[in-house]
């Protein structure tokens, strides 16, 4: 079945989806652009082959689709997710997937009830070499995973989109924002976190409401622990979007900007004041330049509502990675350690 899209919000997000649909011409038609400006929904028309209507109130463009991409700012997310359910649309939205558990708790029951498909678009968990990265710690082909960290440095001011920099309209900082992904990918590799913290400073970025830089270290059951450096406030970067998990026999390494996942191992122990020796070894070379993995996690959108079963990111994990980020922002404000044994995880 060829599927038509409705894609609704038409900023750089949703720039990035529809450079990648053309190997999935075969699946899907973009059939309506919506965004409340003309011109961004006419420019996003214009750069697709089929140039479908443009429009500025989404609720003109359902009939014209059965499935919808929504890529709206932060706190719009609800209500529109909830109003395309409702009106039969199975819908792939854009992360986080609301700004409140309440709202979080509202879209999943709006997708129960129609029966309809709503995934969560975290397409961090569909890049190749992560996926392969997880293979190897769950497998523990290099023995137990006892340090996973995260890094990712970029600069980040969106001057013409302002609902970025405000808590409100964002749901927080840099952390809740883009460290989602990465919170999601940390228990999706690791499992369930039971306590933690959240160091962050808006120093350096001022346009930031909330935090333009984070520190998380989470513990997890098993005693391993986890670490993500996230900034919005780059100006030059040599780790980039870097992936490291400390194995007994080894280190992994994937760094996005090369596209390549390496085993470094072979260390004997350490002697002061002595070289050592540690082998490289590529497991993965994508060759290839690296982008955000969307035409993999459309796909698998896609054939979740062919075969009507359940997305790998579901609104239900997303729930968890933010109650994780939420408990993390309360346990930093009131001084203490993040406490996360409430918090149900069961990736």
């Amino acid at each position: 079945m060829k599927h038509k899209l409705i894609l609704i919000g038409c900023g750089g997000m949703a720039k990035g989806h529809v450079s990648r649909f053309e190997s999935l011409e075969d699946r899907l038609e973009v059939a309506a652009v919506v965004d409340i400006n003309p011109e961004k929904a006419q420019a996003v028309s214009d750069l697709l082959p089929n140039h479908p209507p443009a429009f500025t109130d989404y609720h003109d463009a359902l009939p014209y689709g059965d499935v919808v991409l929504q890529c709206l700012p932060h706190h719009l997310h609800a209500a529109c997710t909830i109003d395309c359910l409702n009106a039969g649309k199975h819908v792939l939205a854009e992360k986080p997937l609301a700004n409140t558990k309440e709202e979080c708790l509202a879209m999943m029951e709006a997708a129960k009830r129609n029966n309809r498909t709503l995934m969560v678009a975290y397409c961090m968990r569909f890049d190749p070499i992560v996926r392969e990265m997880r293979h190897l710690i769950k497998e523990k082909v290099y023995g137990e995973c006892f340090q996973l960290s995260i890094w990712t440095e970029q600069l980040t001011i969106k001057e013409d989109a302002p609902w970025i920099h405000d808590r409100k309209t964002l749901g927080g900082g840099q952390l809740f924002s883009h460290g989602c992904h990465y919170i999601d990918l940390m228990l999706w590799m690791m499992g369930k976190p039971v306590r933690g913290t959240h160091t962050s400073t808006k120093l350096c970025t001022p346009w930031m409401d909330r935090e333009g830089t984070s520190n998380v270290c989470l513990e997890f059951e098993n005693g391993a622990l986890g670490y993500h450096f996230g900034t919005w406030g780059a100006r030059g970067t040599k780790l980039g979007y870097s992936f490291h998990a400390h194995c007994e026999k080894g280190m992994l390494e994937y760094n996005r900007s090369e596209n390549r996942l390496y085993l470094r191992g072979n260390i004997a122990e350490h002697i002061p004041d002595t070289a050592e020796d540690c082998r490289e070894y590529i497991l993965m070379d994508l060759q290839q330049s690296p982008a955000k993995p969307t035409r993999e996690e459309m796909s698998h959108f896609l054939d979740c509502v062919d075969n009507g079963t359940t997305p790998e990111t579901t609104p239900e994990d997303s729930l968890t990675g933010l109650e994780v980020i939420w408990e993390l922002y309360n346990a930093e404000e009131e001084n203490r350690l993040a406490d996360f044994s409430a918090i149900p995880v069961d990736f």
